[in-house]
């Protein structure tokens, strides 16, 4: 407040000495500009608050005086006027400040030349003054200090040279690097000196601390040290002042003060102001329980919640106002509640959206113009459009206050991101020499949503064809549309035979309205296959597993006519890095039988997952699989490659385990997979770290079924969101056999 009212009399008196200066009322017939060395006098009056003509106004010359100041480019400015006619001339005399023609720096070793152009902004073509000068002392001070080196000494010597021009030489000796030795309190009784460096990142120097003092840090510790007192029912506690004694030229002691005041119990939460919702409802957001030391950290994150309440409701102009009544060492919160109106929404912006349609993310809206304005629908519409994986992250929302009944108009700002991948490429191999790979894949084309993806591989004997394309809002409802057209060549190398499939397939799914975020898709499907062992020596081995793999072999192409049934439920809040909620899929497939084709068997997979955020953006993830095939009608087997492989990566996978070598030979007709990681994002969603384990196993028969014959894996990996969709490494270790197995997946186990 002084240092305000010490501005005003400067302005006022700034005032009154340039009114005796200047009369009022007389025309200005010319401004002239003296002393301009390096900057155009043009420049200085187009910062005057007058022009030539006007009627000479003092407090616009004061007005003007203010302005070239705060340019920074002057060190002296003064205004005088002559007689003209019958008028006056206005003279402005500057000073300009120096301007910077060369920076040197010299001895600066610990602060590297990048970070000196992050902290200060001086360039050559700078304008020099001593607020400039006194502002790259104290940031490059401040610098030296975090980094341990308080006794550093700057200076700046300066070369005056032509045209006002100077020169810098910036040096620094930085002595030798303090470290703290010693950290002493002063003023605590409640909690010992050792409990309370345990809160603070800045420790004592030791074998393996540096007892570096980094002032940025220490600032977190004062902060931090408050909460930990605030926790503890200590509300009134003032941490500081601190300063560091030297106790030589190494080493300092770091002596902060405190003042705990008195240790607060809970009493209880009145409220008042409340309309809209019962106390008994707002009352239940707070657990602390009377006679209980007060905990400030717990209290502010239930007045979150209790916000929460208010602004899902629409009140987001209420105001929540505590007030703490303290009697002896007792605390109880008024809480004085000013709801205030509910707001509305009249209309949804949508900006940034370059190559998706405005309709595809209006889909996503969990609101509406019309609606109250709820918080958590607006951040599950957020979720919604990230999850559509077609823009980054940072997904902006805002709102705009549009009338007196406190309705708003909704802001939504996305920024696009590539949703297309092409390859091509060129491999060898001793069977085929060479061979080419051409594929395409869109998740978002021509900006409607529709995902599609082309696959050639040619060469040799190699020719695979696989083509897809889904529309999930066919005609702009929630009927999705899907296709497949494939011929391809799979190579069961494990199991000593080859697969040529070809064939195409037809889905169409529905939302269910009723049940929140689920959908059914049915399909049918069409394909032939042809299977040819590759050893028969080797299947012959263990002829009774294979007796229907070797009569495939003799026959050419089968025929297999499916119908596939697909109810899902996926309340994900994230679908690259989940950090809540589930993921329910039940997959039913029937083929043969009155559909016609050479099998009948049927096919049944559920497979549930659950995502817990658990302790420092620690995500625990975990899966249940249960799978089942049967024959049925004229046929004796299920097709041996709709049979269930475990081992390895993807959705049968255990780690530890080669890929397909758990469960039978010739493939399990019952399967049951339990796995739960550990998942922690090192950059974003962009790279995820895992610690996982993987149990399962296959059979024949469900009598064979048995929890303690589990094949197991541990290990840890990593998740790499790349251009190409996303890339696992995991190193695995196998708990039934031992021995190490590197694994390399893409796409995910979860």
């Amino acid at each position: 407040m002084r240092r305000i009212f010490l501005c005003s009399m400067l302005i006022m008196l700034l005032t009154c000495i340039v009114g005796s200066l200047f009369a009022a009322d007389e025309t200005i017939y010319d401004i002239k500009v003296e002393g301009a060395v390096n900057i155009d006098a043009e420049l200085v009056t187009s910062a005057l608050s007058f022009r030539v003509g006007d009627t000479l106004d003092p407090e616009d010359v004061a007005k003007s005086i203010r302005n070239l100041y705060k340019m920074g480019v002057f060190a002296d400015i003064q205004f005088s006027s002559e007689a003209y006619r019958t008028g006056i001339n206005i003279i402005v005399k500057v000073v300009e400040n120096p301007v910077v023609s060369s920076i040197e720096y010299i001895g600066f070793k610990a602060v590297k030349r990048e970070r000196i152009d992050e902290l200060v902004t001086l360039r050559v073509g700078s304008y020099w003054s001593e607020a400039v000068k006194t502002q790259l002392l104290s940031k490059l001070k401040a610098e030296y200090a975090t980094k341990g080196f308080t006794n550093a000494n700057i200076d700046i010597f300066e070369a005056k040279g032509d045209k006002n021009k100077i020169g810098l030489k910036i040096q620094a000796e930085e002595g030798k690097r303090v470290s703290v030795k010693q950290i002493t309190f002063v003023g605590n009784t409640a909690f010992t000196d050792k409990m309370l460096i345990k809160r603070m990142k800045t420790k004592p120097a030791s074998f393996i601390r540096s007892g570096r003092f980094e002032q940025e840090k220490f600032d977190k510790d004062l902060m931090n040290l408050a909460s930990y007192y605030k926790k503890n029912g200590y509300i009134d506690v003032h941490v500081g002042p601190y300063e560091l004694l030297s106790l030589n030229e190494k080493s300092m002691e770091l002596v902060i003060n405190i003042d705990e005041g008195i240790q607060y119990n809970f009493g209880s939460v009145i409220i008042e102001g409340n309309d809209h919702f019962s106390a008994e409802i707002l009352q239940a957001v707070f657990t602390l329980k009377s006679g209980e030391p007060f905990d400030q950290e717990k209290f502010d994150s239930q007045m979150g919640k209790l916000y929460s309440i208010y602004f899902d409701e629409g009140f987001i102009y209420s105001e929540i106002k505590p007030d703490y009544q303290k009697d002896d060492n007792l605390v109880n919160v008024l809480l004085a509640i000013t709801e205030n109106t509910r707001a509305r929404i009249r209309q949804i912006h949508i900006t940034g959206n370059r190559r998706t349609k405005e309709k595809v993310i209006r889909r996503q809206l969990e609101i509406a113009p019309g609606d109250y304005f709820r918080q958590t629908q607006v951040l599950r519409t957020q979720q919604n459009i990230y999850n559509l994986g077609f823009f980054e992250q940072d997904i902006k929302l805002d709102y705009e206050r549009i009338n007196s009944e406190g309705d708003i108009d909704l802001q939504l700002d996305v920024q696009d991101k590539s949703s297309g991948i092409a390859n091509g490429g060129v491999g060898y191999n001793s069977q085929d020499n060479f061979v080419g790979q051409l594929s395409f894949s869109q998740n978002n084309l021509f900006g409607n949503n529709w995902s599609s993806g082309l696959k050639w591989e040619f060469g040799g004997s190699t020719q695979n064809f696989e083509f897809n394309f889904t529309n999930p809002n066919l005609y702009d409802s929630d009927l999705l549309l899907g296709t497949n057209i494939y011929y391809t060549k799979k190579n069961w190398s494990s199991f000593y035979y080859e697969i040529f499939t070809r064939g195409a397939g037809l889905r169409l799914g529905q939302a269910l309205p009723w049940i929140d975020r689920t959908r059914v898709v049915a399909g049918y499907s069409l394909y032939s296959k042809k299977y040819r062992i590759t050893d028969m020596a080797s299947i012959l081995e263990n002829e009774t597993a294979n007796a229907t793999l070797i009569e495939l072999d003799s026959l050419e192409w089968r025929y297999t006519s499916a119908l596939n049934f697909t109810l899902s439920r996926d309340t994900r809040d994230n679908v690259f890095f989940p950090t809540n909620g589930s993921q329910f899929t039940l997959f039913s497939e029937v083929a043969g039988g009155p559909l016609g084709g050479n099998f009948d068997y049927y096919k049944q997979i559920a497979q549930v997952n659950w995502y817990t955020d658990t302790w420092k953006k620690i995500v625990l993830r975990t899966k249940w699989r249960f799978c089942y095939v049967t024959p049925y009608g004229s046929s004796d087997d299920a097709p041996p490659d709709e049979k269930f492989y475990l081992g390895g990566t993807g959705p049968d996978g255990i780690r530890g385990f080669a890929d397909r070598s758990v469960g039978p030979a010739g493939g399990g007709t019952r399967a049951i997979l339990f796995s739960t990681e550990l998942g922690y994002p090192i950059g974003s969603d962009q790279i995820i770290g895992v610690g996982f384990f993987d149990a399962g196993n296959s059979y024949n028969k469900l009598r064979d079924f048995n929890f303690i014959d589990f094949k197991k894996g541990v290990g840890a990996g990593l998740r790499i969101r790349s251009p190409f969709g996303l890339i696992g490494f995991d190193y695995a270790y196998n708990l039934n056999d031992g021995g190490w197995e590197p694994h390399l997946q893409f796409g995910t186990t979860f």
